[in-house]
């Protein structure tokens, strides 16, 4: 069983920065690959980005450039680098891992385990 924690949310300015973290429980953590999903408000959770236990990256279309996934395995610690946020940003972010290697990280059914999301609004 892994519990993940995310935090780093918050109220931001758009063309502004955050980082958020996702803290995993337990001892294979190294082993995982690790996603971040959004859920902007009355709409579907959509993949975010992705981080394989080789450190090979995924990530969205309308992502790539502004956002970088990124672990450091002796935290046990996954981060999602958010630059030049605008307010299409606005949603509450999951982290999810899942103890193997997928062939689609942008698919949320594959994840086992998820955090209990942190929200992040982008508004002047």
């Amino acid at each position: 069983q892994v519990h993940l924690v995310e935090s780093g949310g918050g109220l931001v300015q758009p063309g502004g920065s955050l980082r958020l973290s996702c803290a995993a429980s337990g001892d294979t953590f190294s082993t995982y690959t690790m996603g971040w999903f959004r859920q902007p408000p009355g709409k579907e959770r959509r993949f975010v980005a992705a981080i394989t236990r080789r450190y090979s990256t995924n990530y969205a279309d309308s992502m790539k450039g502004r956002f970088t996934i990124s672990r450091d395995n002796a935290k046990n610690t996954v981060y999602l680098q958010m630059n030049s946020l605008k307010p299409e940003d606005t949603a509450t972010y999951y982290c999810a891992a899942v103890s193997a290697t997928i062939r689609d990280p942008s698919q949320q059914s594959l994840y086992d385990y998820w955090g209990q999301g942190t929200q992040v609004t982008v508004s002047s």
